[in-house]
Formats: C-alpha cells, sequence, structure tokens
C-alpha cells in the first residue's frame, strides 16, 4: 500500500518535471524568438542585435523579474557589520553597496541577525531553555551590536529603506536582530502572503481574523467578528458559509497598518471606521491575504473550494482550546496535508479555557502533528526570536508552529503579527509562479460592476500582463475561447497598470457578458493557436477513503486548481477493476458538463461524501 507521503513526493516530481519542461519551451520559444528579430534588421545593427540576444539567453530564467540568482550569504553580513563598525564614509559607501544589491536580491525586505544566533534545533525544542541553547556566528559586544545598529539605519535611510528592531538579547550571548525593508515603487510590487483560515465551527476564526485586521480585542462575545461577515444570515447565525477575504497590510516600519478605531470599545465606530483596501494597500509594504472558510460540515465544498483554487502559502488552523481538534477541524488538517500546504496552528480562548482542559488540547494536538500520517514536529512559539526564526524555515522543514491566542486580553497576538509580518511573499516563488512563461490566469470569482461591465478576479499562474492587453479567456461549454481586453486592473481594489505571476488580480474585460464567464476559465494572451480544452484525461490517484468499492462510472467531485466539476470514472488499470481505501492506480476520467483548460502536473483532489482521493494529471486525452 502507497504512503501519502511517498504518492505526495512522485506527485510532486511529475509537477516538477513538467515546469521544467515548460520552462525550457519558453526558452526555446523567446530563442526562436530572438534569433527572427536578429534576421529581420539592417546588416548594420545585426552585430549589436546578436550581443543582445546572447546577453539574454545567457540570463537565468528569473532574470526578467529583476531578481537576482546570487544567494545572500552569512559572509555578506559579517562584512557589511565589518564596515560599519569602522565608522568611515568610505567603508559606510561600501557597505551600502553591499546592502543594496543584498536588499534588491531579497526583494526589498531581509531579516538582519548581529552576534551569536541560537541553532534552530535548539531553539525550537519543546523544553529546551534559553540556558541551553547553542550558538553559531561571530560574538558580538553589547557595545558593538548597538554601534552596528545606529550605522546600519543610517546606511539604510539612505538608500531608502527602514531598520525596524525585532529582538534583541543583552545578557550573555548578546544578540539582535533587524528588519531591513525598502518600500515598494507601487502598489503592483507590493509582496503579499496569502493565508487560508479554517478550523471547526466556534473555534474563533473570525473572531481571530477581526482582532488581527481591525486592532480592536474582542468583548468575549463575538463583537470582533460581526464586521467580517458578508451575509445577514451569517450575522444571524454566527457562522461563515462563503469564501471571505480580509487584508492585514504592514507598513516600512514593520508595523500594522490599523483603523484609528483600533483602541475604541464602541462596536458601531469599529464597524463604521474600518479602513478600505485601497487605503491599506497604498501604505503598506507588505500585505498578508487571510481566506476566511467556512467552517460548518455543509460548506465543505465551499472550504475546498478556497483551499484549491486560492493558491494559498500556509493553512492556518484554529483549534478551541476549550474543545480541541475535533469534528472539521480534523478533516481541514487531512486536507492541507493532502494539498501538500503548511500547516500553522493557533489555539484560541486560553484565556476562558481551564488549565488541565488546555493542557489536554494540547496534548491531543501534539500528538495528531507527530503521528506518522502527518509527520509534523510541533514548535510552540512563546517569543519573538521564535517566531522570526521559524517563519523562514517551517514550510520546508516539515515543522508546525503552534500559537497559543487570546482574543479578549491579547496574549500571544504580538508574535502572531510578528511571524505573519515575516512570512516569504506568495509571488516569491518563482518555481510555482514563474514570470518567464506565456501568461495566463485562473478565474475564481465574477461580478458584473456598474457602468465597468463584467469583472473577473483570479490568481496569474504564469507570466505577465498589462491594462490594454488583447486576451483570450475560456473554455465555454463547447470548449472554445472568447477574444477580448483588459480595460483596467486592480489589486486589493487598488488600481494598477500591470501585474505578474503569483499576484491575485482583478480584471475588466471589454464586451464580455457576466453569463458567459464561469469559475474555473483561464485567462491567456491572445494567440493564433488558443488553448486546447480537453473532456477526458488520466490520472495517477490515491484513494485517501471510501468505504465500500469504486467501479466504473463512478461520479465524483472533482477540484483541480480554480476548476469544480463532477466527473466520472470511465477506465482504471486496477488488476481487480475496483478500488478501495489505500489503493493507487491510474484512472480515466472524464468531464461530465463541459470541457475544461487543465494541464499534466496539476494536482487533484475529487470526493462525494466522505470518499476522498489525491491524484496529479498525467495525460490529457
Amino acid at each position: 500500500m502507497t504512503t501519502l507521503r511517498t504518492f505526495q513526493t512522485e506527485i510532486d516530481q511529475i509537477a516538477q518535471q513538467q515546469a521544467a519542461k515548460k520552462r525550457a519551451q519558453a526558452t526555446a520559444e523567446r530563442e526562436k524568438e530572438l534569433k527572427k528579430n536578429v534576421t529581420q534588421v539592417p546588416s548594420p545593427s545585426i552585430k549589436g542585435h546578436k550581443e543582445d540576444a546572447a546577453n539574454i539567453s545567457s540570463k537565468p530564467a528569473d532574470a526578467d523579474t529583476g531578481q537576482d540568482t546570487i544567494e545572500v550569504n552569512a559572509g555578506q553580513v559579517h562584512e557589511i557589520q565589518d564596515l560599519l563598525l569602522k565608522r568611515t564614509q568610505a567603508d559606510r559607501d561600501k557597505a551600502r553597496n553591499i546592502l543594496a544589491e543584498l536588499l534588491t536580491t531579497a526583494r526589498g525586505e531581509y531579516i538582519f541577525r548581529i552576534g551569536v544566533q541560537p541553532i534552530q534545533s535548539k531553539l525550537f525544542a519543546r523544553d529546551s531553555k534559553p540556558a541551553n541553547y547553542e550558538y553559531d556566528g561571530i560574538p558580538r559586544t553589547v557595545e558593538e551590536i548597538d554601534t552596528i545598529r545606529d550605522e546600519l539605519i543610517k546606511t539604510v535611510d539612505e538608500i531608502g529603506g527602514k531598520v525596524t528592531l525585532l529582538f534583541e538579547y543583552r545578557d550573555s550571548s548578546p544578540r539582535m536582530t533587524l528588519l531591513l525593508r525598502l518600500p515598494p515603487p507601487s502598489v503592483s510590487l507590493t509582496p503579499e502572503v496569502r493565508c487560508a483560515v479554517v478550523g471547526n465551527v466556534d473555534s474563533g476564526k473570525s473572531t481571530t481574523l477581526g482582532v488581527l485586521t481591525r486592532g480592536a480585542l474582542d468583548d468575549g462575545r463575538g463583537r470582533a467578528r460581526v464586521s467580517l461577515f458578508r451575509h445577514k444570515h451569517e450575522i444571524e447565525s454566527g457562522r461563515t458559509s462563503s469564501v471571505g477575504m480580509e487584508i492585514l497590510g504592514f507598513g516600512p516600519d514593520g508595523q500594522p497598518i490599523l483603523p484609528t478605531s483600533s483602541h475604541s470599545n464602541d462596536p458601531e465606530v469599529i464597524k463604521r471606521e474600518k479602513m478600505s483596501w485601497e487605503e491599506i494597500s497604498i501604505q503598506a509594504s507588505k500585505i498578508v491575504s487571510f481566506i476566511d472558510l467556512a467552517g460548518h460540515e455543509k460548506y465543505l465544498k465551499t472550504t475546498l473550494y478556497g483551499l484549491t483554487s486560492g493558491a494559498p502559502s500556509c493553512v492556518i488552523l484554529i483549534v478551541g482550546g476549550n474543545a480541541g481538534l475535533i469534528g472539521m477541524s480534523k478533516e481541514h488538517l487531512a486536507i492541507a496535508l493532502a494539498l501538500g500546504i503548511p500547516v500553522v496552528v493557533c489555539i484560541t480562548k486560553i484565556d476562558m479555557t481551564p488549565s488541565n482542559i488546555l493542557a489536554e488540547t494540547i496534548k491531543q494536538v501534539t500528538k495528531i502533528l507527530m503521528s506518522p500520517g502527518c509527520r509534523k514536529t510541533p514548535v510552540f512559539v512563546k517569543s519573538a526570536e521564535i517566531a522570526i526564526e521559524i517563519s523562514q524555515v517551517f514550510a520546508e522543514e516539515r515543522l508546525c508552529p503552534i500559537f497559543q491566542l487570546s482574543n479578549v486580553t491579547g496574549e500571544g497576538l504580538d508574535h502572531l503579527r510578528t511571524f505573519l509580518n515575516l512570512l516569504p511573499s506568495s509571488e516569491g516563488d518563482t518555481e510555482k509562479f514563474p514570470v518567464d512563461q506565456p501568461f495566463e490566469c485562473c478565474v475564481n470569482e465574477i461580478w458584473s460592476v456598474p457602468y465597468v461591465g463584467t469583472v473577473v478576479d483570479g490568481i496569474i499562474n504564469s507570466g505577465s500582463v498589462k491594462a490594454g492587453d488583447a486576451i483570450l479567456i475560456g473554455p465555454d461549454s463547447n470548449g472554445n475561447f472568447q477574444s477580448t481586453a483588459i480595460k483596467t486592473i486592480q489589486r486589493k481594489k487598488a488600481p494598477v497598470n500591470s501585474a505578474e505571476a503569483g499576484q491575485c488580480v482583478s480584471f475588466a474585460l471589454k464586451r464580455v457578458r457576466r453569463s458567459t464567464v464561469r469559475k474555473g476559465m483561464v485567462i491567456v494572451h491572445k494567440t493564433d493557436t488558443p488553448p486546447r480544452a480537453v473532456r477526458q484525461f488520466e490520472g495517477q490517484v490515491l484513494i485517501l477513503y471510501h468505504n465500500t468499492t469504486m467501479q466504473r462510472n463512478y461520479q465524483a467531485m472533482l477540484h483541480c486548481g480554480s476548476i469544480r466539476q463532477t466527473v466520472r470514472i470511465i477506465g482504471m488499470d486496477h488488476p481487480q477493476g475496483v478500488l478501495r481505501t489505500g489503493d493507487r492506480a491510474t484512472v480515466t476520467f472524464e468531464f461530465i458538463s463541459h470541457p475544461e483548460f487543465i494541464k499534466v502536473g496539476m494536482k487533484l483532489l475529487f470526493r462525494e461524501g466522505k470518499t476522498k482521493g489525491l491524484g496529479v494529471i498525467t495525460k490529457l486525452l
């Protein structure tokens, strides 16, 4: 029987192979276009064009993004510190040049550590105390650390950036951690982190988001969550039933951007004086987008759609301290693990939960995370230093940060805000969102806006786009693509002129009827050969759970990116012709309603009742 972890590794390899293949094709097409341009120009300038072609073709795959491939190493940081300690103008100028290169390489944000640093394995150990830490790095005295900090503030200020103190320790083994951040040149280049928020009913999802994004603490009776609800029935029932979106902006100084009413106790004032997304976007140097998903079982398909279509960087699992990991919380955790999304756990209501019940909840969460099905190492975030360090490595190291929060007293919220502020941006993953490939964007939401027309919202999977570009949108029920153009572009309700891979954007489309657009469609640049939509495809699948057997003609709901449609099994290579829990096979699927635009290497999740299966598309038919 194939284990989930082995299968996930294999489907990741298939996805990576396809990504490498597409990258090679894109490079070949670009070189072909360059050679074509060279042959078309007059002879006096051929030499110059050849040199340009050689320069462009020799650039790395991500050179078009303006991002260097040079890795920031510890040697650079130590060199900067040594130069700043000398305090001469020549050394400061040299340090400034290295800092400018360092910040450009790190996409405008870098965590600068001074002094010895605890070895992460010791820092993250559950029972480890500061006295037991082991250290690495160059020791500095308190006076040297203060000098480096003061000189660093002046130097970074000269290149237009800000320095924020994140953490300092002045006793034995003195050290300091600073955040260096450059304000983005425009709203279109503001880095964004997408986080999906899941959990059981009444675990405190909407309340936690309300406190984080509005700044005002809860009164213990749900005051903080009311401003997040979008429908009347949600306010009446107190339950989220739709995919809500909230944003939290962080300024160049690392402080959260909150409304002026954040310290008010009047719920009407809090609701009335909340900041618009445009106000936050203009001020922010980083935006954290929260996808608030429903916790109730009857809204599971909505939650699944949010997880598959939103391309979140991490899943924040909210667990009520008084109830533990129950009901849909386990289901949401299983889905996040199946999709390979990093998980962060927040245990809420610690102010009202008796200590013995809270201890039981912590024990239960730890046991589940360390079980063979999860294989995550729980790390309890109880200091700013742990929050800083784990934000950079938890996704790759199979670590699971655990925060203990009280939305009434505010305990633990500062550590969570620090963690969110330092998370790497979603569009920074050039493997997942390549900018050097043809433009492609999936449609997640559609609106009809008065005096504007049809507006679609989605995440750009690859490439870049500008307002005014001619595009194709589809496929329709017959598999055809419609020609149109982009009138305007918005990011987080703020107008922008362009957008690139990894960003969540809204497009106003020219002369397109709302009724002709649906979720799951894709937008691509207009070309002579439109993309191919398919009705049948093959996939490698692993059955996570099914209470009987699956046979031919079995139907289930398929989730693949922003696609959500019923499929039928029309063939399988299993010797017995049936599939049970834990079985793996190559299965041929057929879309029931209409053809879709899918690609080899895309992950898929299908469900029907309690039945769940995970897979990857291996062939289009």
